[in-house]
């Protein structure tokens, strides 16, 4: 019999997991798998079981949490020689991945549908130094403001909550000095921040990255160069619209290969969460997980 394991956060999505979990099984069951959960009680917690699943021959492991849900569980399974299969449960406060893939969470009865059912498609996910991430890798203080959102405030407010950091974050903004490698390519100067991609979706925002594609074996990134807080809200108010990529300051290549280095301290996001300090060097591990998507 096939065996699937559900790996939760309690937390996230304003708590709906514990409410939704025995439907969840339910039908799990039905489709045909052994199915167990695991609660995570503690940061590593969801990567440790992923790895252990793995290990145990489950055929699907199913984030159901965040993205910081998923992103541990990616880190659990990315190293395995022999891969479960991913699903996810989109409930946390952006959903980046899920959106991506047009899985929606608010309706857990179609998210069990894609579950349940046999689509499933190859995606890419990026390995920076010995960590993974599956949606998106960045540096710059902006880009912090996702780990230094209180987990309360985002249950309270949803994705406002980001917004509400970010404005406090602007007045901090400075640019950093940085070196670009990417596929044998060049950038050096001065940056706000960059953004590193497999999907379309970050940050609540789908058209950031418009033309990125979660299987093709290439990173989508963008670059914005020193500039001021005006010329920042208004590269963020076009990015709305995908209009961002044609601004002056906004520089957009595709690699699979990229490595960064700067003359000061700069902390790394994967994911939306903190993943150590540069230098980095991002390979793109081209379809390396198996998912069901709708």
């Amino acid at each position: 019999m096939k065996r699937a394991r559900v790996i939760y956060n309690p937390t996230s999505g304003r708590e709906h997991m514990q409410k939704h979990l025995p439907y969840v099984l339910n039908r799990l069951e039905g489709a045909g798998y052994e199915t167990s959960a695991h609660m995570t009680k503690r940061e590593g917690c969801a990567k440790e079981e992923a790895m252990r699943a793995g290990e145990a021959g489950f055929d699907l492991v199913i984030a159901a949490g965040g993205d910081g849900t998923i992103f541990e569980v990616v880190n659990g399974l990315a190293p395995l020689e022999v891969r479960p299969r991913l699903g996810i449960i989109p409930a946390g406060t952006t959903n980046d991945v899920a959106r991506a893939l047009g899985i929606r969470g608010n309706n857990i009865e179609k998210v069990c549908d894609v579950l349940c059912a046999e689509n499933v498609q190859p995606i890419d996910i990026g390995k920076v130094n010995d960590q993974y991430f599956i949606n998106i890798a960045a540096g710059g203080k902006l880009t912090e403001l996702t780990y230094d959102t209180p987990s309360k405030l985002k249950t309270m407010l949803g994705q406002l909550a980001y917004y509400v950091k970010g404005f406090e974050k602007l007045r901090l903004l400075k640019p950093q000095y940085a070196k670009i490698e990417y596929d044998g390519k060049l950038f050096e100067g001065d940056i706000m921040l960059f953004l590193i991609a497999n999907t379309n979706s970050v940050g609540g925002f789908e058209k950031l990255l418009p033309n990125a594609k979660y299987n093709d074996g290439m990173f989508d990134m963008i670059i914005i160069t020193k500039t001021n807080i005006p010329e920042i809200i208004r590269i963020g108010t076009q990015a709305l619209n995908g209009e961002h990529l044609h601004h002056e300051n906004v520089k957009y290549v595709q690699a699979n290969r990229i490595k960064i280095e700067t003359d000061s301290d700069m902390q790394l996001n994967l994911d939306g969460e903190y993943g150590g300090d540069l230098p980095a060097e991002f390979v793109n591990l081209h379809q390396h997980l198996k998912m069901h998507c709708p």
